[in-house]
Order: structure tokens, then sequence, then C-alpha cells
């Protein structure tokens, strides 16, 4: 156990920590050196609205709003009070919603992205490793062959293309799904048996778009991977003794290629919290995606920094998890 804790945990948790502390710092940089200033943009917004404000009004109304966002004094005390602010968890208010907090818009888009694009990363990974593996290891199969040529056909295609295919299909031709949104207009979400089944409804068509655009990737990848290890030694040594073909498959095979598998898994579980955009805006979804597209296209100075935040610390999170799940997986780390 301590030598688990001093050459495996601490220095992954030391890891984790830098790679956040190091994404936050390049965020927070980033955005000052763009040419639009955050409060001018504001104060300009308030002045073309066409009422008359007093001069020395819109002054204090600068300072304000400099101080409120954080824009006050030199760069390394906007730094030091930058940080300040985000262990308290005060990612300040948003510019588009003002006085909305940022952390409270993260908090109502979050769990509808969460929600979608866990559900479908997770399918689409099991999907395509369990097919992947069966194409490899029954290679006459013509089901697993047809369904080989068709993850490869889907793949290539852009999901919001996939997406405006399975609206024009499902919710038009054959109108058996809604047109868009998480649930219709005027319906208070709860956690209810019959909100459930709405919800499950609407967000059928964007789940089956990222599985049918996603399964493809972990279909040629699982396959690629096992059909290496089937001619391994111990695999052939397996199939002589006469080890029934669904543990020669599950045991011997799967298990050694999911390595690379679990690793690439991380890394999408992470994305999630920057969510699907272009998906999200095709079916109207109240997630991640649609609001950092209403934080780009208004100027949102301070959301659009709450979301990158959100998603560096989502994805250094995901890895994080599965280096410390990986020695279940495999027994040579373990052992080092």
């Amino acid at each position: 156990m301590r030598k688990f804790l001093l050459h495996y945990l601490l220095p992954r948790i030391a890891q984790y920590l830098t790679v956040i502390f190091i994404g936050i710092t390049v965020t927070f940089i980033i955005p000052r050196l763009s040419p639009t200033d955050p409060v001018e943009a504001q104060v300009s917004m308030i002045l073309s609205s066409g009422s008359a404000v007093d001069p020395e009004a819109i002054e204090h109304m600068r300072q304000a709003l400099t101080e409120m966002y954080g824009l006050s004094g030199s760069p390394l005390e906007q730094y030091i009070a930058f940080w300040g602010r985000l262990l308290r968890g005060d990612l300040g208010p948003s510019l588009s919603t003002f006085p909305t907090p940022v952390t409270r818009l993260i908090g109502q888009a979050l769990p509808w992205t969460l929600g979608l694009m866990l559900t479908a990363v997770i399918l689409s990974w099991i999907i395509g490793n369990v097919l992947g593996a069966l194409a490899s290891y029954y290679p006459k199969s013509k089901l697993i062959y047809a369904i080989d040529l068709m993850s490869q056909a889907v793949r290539p295609i852009p999901y919001y293309v996939v997406a405006l295919v399975l609206l024009v299909v499902f919710a038009y031709l054959i109108p058996i799904f809604p047109f868009s949104g998480a649930y219709p207009v005027g319906t208070r979400p709860s956690l209810t048996p019959s909100f459930v089944l709405i919800y499950l409804k609407h967000s059928a068509l964007p789940a089956l778009t990222l599985i049918l655009v996603g399964f493809g990737g972990w279909f040629i990848g699982m396959k690629s991977l096992t059909s290496n290890i089937i001619s391994e030694d111990y695999v052939v040594y397996a199939e002589t003794t006469g080890i029934k073909e669904r543990k020669i498959l599950t045991q011997y095979v799967m298990r050694n290629a999911m390595l690379p598998q679990i690793t690439g898994l991380g890394l999408s579980l992470g994305t999630v919290f920057s969510g699907a955009l272009i998906m999200e805006v095709v079916f109207q979804y109240p997630g991640m995606g649609m609001l950092t597209l209403q934080a780009i296209f208004r100027n949102d100075y301070s959301l659009i920094m709450g979301i990158a935040i959100y998603s560096i610390i989502g994805v250094a999170t995901s890895v994080f998890l599965m280096d410390l799940i990986y020695p279940l997986f495999d027994p040579r780390v373990r052992y080092q």
C-alpha cells in the first residue's frame, strides 16, 4: 500500500493538480489578449439602447464593472484576485444575463449535457468494443460484416449531418420523436416518471446521433487491437486446450485489448463537459453547447472563462479517475 501511494497515487495527484493549474492559468491569460474589452462592450450596449445616461454615471458604471470582472489593478493583482475568487467558487456575474452568476448558468446547463453525453459516450463505447471484438474473432459472420460496413460508412460523416438526416426521417417523414428541446415549452423539469419519459423521448434523436457516429471509431479501434491479439501464442494455446470460445474472447482477447480503449474513454468522458456544440444547436438542446454558443455570440467574457474552466477540470478529472482504476484491468501496473 505504501509503495502504491508513493510511486503511483501521489505522482498522479500532483500531475492532476498541475494540469488544472496550467490550464486555468492559460484560460486567465488568453481572454486578456483579446482586442475586445468586455467592460467597454457592456457600456456600449447600454449606450446603444438610446437612453440618456449622465457621463459621470457612465464613468462610475465603468469603474464598477472593471472591479466586478476582476480587471482592475496590474496583471499580477488580477491573477491573484482571480484565484481567490475561483477557490471560493465565484466565477463572477455573466455579462449577457447580468447579474446572474456564471456558476448558476453552468449549473443549469451542465446536467442536461452530462445526462445526454455520458449516456451516449458510454453506450457507443460498449457497443463499439463488443462488436469490434466479435468482428475480429468471427470474421465470416455476415451480420458482423454488415455492421462493419455500416460503421465505416457512418464514421466519416459529421455528426450534424447525421443529426439532420435523423431529424428529417424520424421527426418529419415518420414523426416518432420531437423536433427539438429536452422537453416541451412550458413544462417544468422534475424527477417524476412522466417527465423522465418526456425527457427520454426528446433526447432519443440526439443520443442516437452521437451513438451512431461514435461507435464506429471504437469498433475500428477494437477490431484492429483484437486482430493482433488473436494470433498471440497464449490465445492459440487456449484454443488448443479446448477452452470455450466465449471465455477466450472475453478473458484472453478483449481484456488485453481494452487498455487503450479505456484510456480513450477517459478522454472522451472529459470532453462531455464542453458538450457537442453543433449537435445541441441542431436539436436546440439546452446544454453546455448552446450555452457556449450564446456566450461567444454575446461576447460574454466571464461565461466563456467559466465554461473553459469546467471543461479543463472535467478532462483532467476523467483522466485521473481512469489512471486510478487502470490497475484493476492491467495486473502489470499492480505488480510494478
